[in-house]
């Protein structure tokens, strides 16, 4: 008897939870947006240069890794202002964006902020964190 009462409380509780798990509602595809609408899931994320959400991989400039001893390849998108005085920089594991500023010089135009160094040298980009080439197109 004790048994028989054991397996049908058992049953219930089995019943009840899964019934309960099947009422979630699981989230769907493109589902998840951010604090400026902008959906992660299908690959957009917000630019503050242009105060809309992109695709950084459809961005038209693209920097390579130059570190090889990593077993995968990364990334970083440089997208500027309508003027080119200010670059917003994507980085691989950064949450947002940085904006560097202009500075013209004689060689080349470089863009900085911080530690951060984007130098463009007639077509091609460089980025320097700390005078170390970390990125190039």
């Amino acid at each position: 008897m004790k048994n028989a009462k054991f397996l049908l409380t058992a049953m219930t509780v089995v019943m009840f939870s899964t019934s309960a798990f099947a009422q979630l509602t699981p989230k769907g595809a493109g589902s998840d947006k951010d604090e400026h609408g902008c959906k992660g899931s299908a690959g957009y994320s917000f630019s503050v240069l242009k105060n809309d959400c992109v695709r950084l991989f459809e961005e038209k400039v693209q920097l390579k890794d130059t570190d090889t001893k990593k077993s995968y390849k990364s990334n970083a998108v440089v997208i500027f202002s309508q003027d080119d005085n200010q670059a917003e920089l994507f980085l691989p594991a950064a949450h947002g964006s940085l904006i560097l500023e202009k500075e013209a010089t004689k060689k080349a135009v470089i863009y900085k902020k911080g530690q951060y160094t984007l130098t463009k040298v007639k077509k091609s980009y460089v980025l320097k964190l700390a005078n170390k080439i970390v990125f190039k197109s």
